[in-house]
């Protein structure tokens, strides 16, 4: 019931034009590692012109023509870093401020209530961030900071914590509901998506789900829960 729901789910995602930003966290086919997933997706030229590149077990977005690189600001960031057992995914520099707050001893709430979505009007796009604690008590958890129905004035903070995985499944969410002339943020609460054994599977299966016009990079990154090995593979539209 559980997985046709997920694929139910993956068929929309592949015909939502634009969903922006994504991430999906959840556990393999076999029950050995988790996942982190997360793409990047762009209308403008600043937006397209990024590419993924690992760092130390890092992930960070890079201009892939230095030349045409605009405004850094919103684009330029760590979707990926890992501190300990907490491996934190987002889409923009919050990744550095939960990393930071964990170093100091607080944790992933904390360091979001002090966050918004990003100032990019008229669409003020949502924070997104996720965290997985090989040594807590909840599997993964995900966030969501986004104006109330496009309000600049109000931030809502929503946070999911997931106990337990489930084999095969992941937990999905993204920056935008949809393509419109004003982006509007995404709706409601993480939804259900498929979750495939390896991640080169995954970034396969990912790459082709994702609407192929708009789709930029897409990073996979599995962690075994046995021994905390951590495997990373990126796909870029501009290095395929």
């Amino acid at each position: 019931m559980l997985k046709r729901i997920a694929q139910n789910n993956a068929d929309k995602l592949k015909k939502n034009v634009y969903p922006g930003r994504g991430m999906v966290l959840g556990l393999s086919e076999d029950g050995t590692k988790l996942f982190q997933i997360y793409w990047i997706m762009g209308r403008s030229e600043n937006s397209r012109n990024r590419i993924f590149v690992e760092e130390d077990g890092f992930v960070r977005t890079r201009a892939y023509d230095e030349s045409k690189l605009i405004d850094p600001s919103l684009i330029i960031y760590y979707p990926i870093k890992s501190i300990g057992n907490y491996h934190i995914v987002s889409n923009g520099d919050q990744t550095d401020t939960v990393f930071d707050y964990i170093s100091s001893g607080k944790n992933f709430e904390a360091a979001l209530m002090t966050r918004s979505f990003e100032p990019d009007a008229p669409n003020y796009t949502p924070r997104i961030t996720g965290i997985m604690d090989l040594g807590g008590k909840n599997a993964y958890a995900l966030s969501i900071l986004k104006t109330q129905g496009g309000d600049p004035n109000t931030c809502v903070r929503n946070f999911f914590n997931y106990e337990k995985p489930i084999k095969g499944l992941g937990h999905c969410i993204h920056t935008y509901e949809c393509d419109g002339e004003v982006l509007p943020s995404f709706i409601g609460e993480p939804y259900l998506m498929p979750i495939q054994v390896s991640a080169d599977s995954a970034l396969d299966a990912y790459w082709a789900i994702l609407n192929q016009d708009n789709i930029i990079s897409l990073l996979v990154k599995t962690i075994d829960i046995n021994t905390g090995e951590v495997e990373i593979k990126i796909k870029n539209r501009h290095n395929i």
